[in-house]
């Protein structure tokens, strides 16, 4: 990984940041924080990536909960283990969703119980709503209401 990238980024952003505070000697000082956090995401998240790459067909994923980083390693399922109608590990695509810190916390208790990272958990509930298969999707589980659904904004 290349990281000149990275100090490139924070010496523009320091620049900018002395350049903003020299202008009106009454402003506050200006924060570096916000800079040097948004980049150590970025070497983090370039560097899960790269980990990745290098222990396919494992994956690994940064994890970030205020000021906590870590990287949680998913082992690859086993062959037996694979629908075969799924796709395959390789067709793997990342997808941002936002959701409340309440809900993360549920998701990630849900994961836990099954002994799996909230990313491969979430993939099986897409894979068995897509699949429509109601044993594995609690969605397609009728209620007082009928048929559930979800909806996401994704960006």
């Amino acid at each position: 990984m290349d990281v000149r990238v990275f100090v490139e980024r924070l010496e523009r952003e320091f620049l900018a940041l002395a350049r903003a505070g020299g202008e009106d000697p009454g402003a506050p000082a200006a924060r570096p924080e916000p800079a040097i956090r948004a980049t150590l995401v970025d070497v983090l998240a370039a560097a899960a990536e790269e980990i990745g790459r290098g222990i396919a067909p494992d994956t690994v994923a940064l994890r970030i909960d205020g000021d906590e980083a870590r990287f949680v390693l998913t082992p690859a399922p086993s062959a037996a283990a694979v629908d075969a109608g799924a796709p395959h590990a390789g067709d793997a695509t990342l997808v941002a969703v936002r959701v409340s810190r309440q809900l993360k916390a549920a998701m990630d208790h849900a994961a836990g119980r099954e002994g799996r990272a909230v990313d491969a958990w979430l993939a099986g509930l897409a894979a068995a709503a897509v699949r429509h298969d109601p044993a594995l999707c609690p969605a397609d589980r009728r209620g007082k209401r009928g048929r559930q659904r979800y909806t996401a904004w994704v960006r």
